[in-house]
């Protein structure tokens, strides 16, 4: 008997020890490290949801998602996203390191940082991340940016961010926007709605695309005249 609750004993502790539990977050972390590009993967047929929907759907709160290909997003949209959030988009793989290092020597310099982010990069943040300013989290964006240029087309990086993007509380993606703020699909967009869905991004909660406040109306004149002169930088997704 006492042979068994020493034995018990020995067998509880052993679970317990420094080595087990040293074990067990090796495990956690080689899952971690694994999840992103097996996710990666899947996502390249598999439409994905982002963090924020995943967040909503475990409260029961209300998601409006309707998940479509990027041939059925008006180019309008495509034209004014891509111009208002990252025109290097084409061109970079992921991260934009020049931008990146202007907003570090503006921070080393005292000065607010403006994010710098990629396309790429808000994809990953929406896909892997959480919300909210945190320098450990723009740090952890950086590599998954990489990842995901790598494994997925410039095209499927920007159908699964036009789909997953919020433009309003419980909105998530172009379909559903479209049809929520001008009650249209998509591909119906005008270049002066576009541009106003694409302005609302930075603050979809506090922007209306439909009745648009007078610097909202600005940043949206803007867009549309940035689109014009652009030139080809949309070439990789419109070609």
């Amino acid at each position: 008997m006492a042979r068994a609750e020493a034995k018990t004993r020995k067998g509880t502790s052993g679970w317990f020890s420094w080595k087990t539990v040293r074990r067990r977050i090796i495990q956690l972390g080689v899952i971690l490290i694994l999840l992103p590009p097996v996710l990666t993967v899947m996502y390249s047929v598999v439409p994905p949801v982002s963090t924020l929907m995943l967040a909503r759907y475990v409260q029961f709160l209300w998601v409006d998602r309707q998940w479509v290909p990027l041939e059925d997003i008006s180019p309008n949209l495509i034209k004014a996203v891509i111009a208002s959030e990252d025109g290097g988009f084409c061109v970079n793989h992921g991260v934009d390191w020049g931008a990146l290092k202007n907003q570090v020597e503006a921070l080393r310099d005292g000065e607010r940082p403006r994010g710098a982010s990629t396309i790429t990069m808000q994809t990953a943040k929406n896909l892997f991340l959480w919300s909210g300013r945190s320098y450990i989290r723009k740090g952890m964006e950086i590599p998954l940016a990489l990842m995901l240029d790598a494994v997925l087309t410039k095209k499927r990086i920007l159908e699964i961010y036009l789909n997953i993007a919020e433009w309003g509380e419980g909105i998530f993606g172009a379909e559903a926007a479209a049809h929520a703020w001008f009650g249209k699909p998509a591909k119906g967009l005008s270049q002066t709605q576009a541009a106003r869905l694409a302005t609302a991004l930075p603050n979809p909660r506090g922007r209306n695309p439909a009745n648009p406040s007078a610097g909202h109306r600005r940043l949206s004149s803007k867009n549309i005249a940035r689109v014009r002169g652009a030139g080809p930088i949309f070439e990789c997704v419109l070609n």
